[in-house]
């Protein structure tokens, strides 16, 4: 009987991690607010990839200044960490990496204050506890 009732609990935990990583991920790229930052922070990375191929000018390398502060409030820790980690010789998949996160993470953030927002407005806000 209780071997019985831990599978069922199991079960319903499992259920609770899917049900958790569907909101992370409706959150952070499933709606509006979301979709739009992720394209312009891609847009811009994708234009300082580019940008040292197609230019011949000295300030193809100053490209890469609009993904991070496009990041800028978590990019400034990814920053600062890897500033403390390596000194001056931080390496670029590092700083192209912490863009990536910092944008998703900075994606959750304005995904959870919008769907906060509307639901307020809609009065679908429920109280904690």
């Amino acid at each position: 009987m209780n071997t019985t009732r831990t599978s069922l609990i199991g079960r319903s935990s499992g259920m609770s991690r899917v049900s958790r990583i569907r909101t992370l991920t409706r959150l952070t790229v499933a709606n509006r607010v979301s979709a739009a930052y992720l394209t312009v922070v891609g847009g811009a990375t994708a234009v300082a990839a580019l940008q040292p191929l197609l230019a011949t000018g000295p300030d193809a390398s100053l490209a890469w200044v609009w993904p991070a502060l496009f990041t800028f409030p978590a990019f400034g820790f990814v920053a600062w960490f890897g500033e403390a980690v390596w000194g001056g010789d931080t390496s670029t998949w590092f700083f192209i990496g912490g863009i990536a996160l910092s944008a998703l993470a900075q994606s959750l953030a304005l995904g959870t204050a919008w769907t906060t927002l509307r639901d307020r407005r809609r009065g679908r806000l429920t109280t904690a506890g």
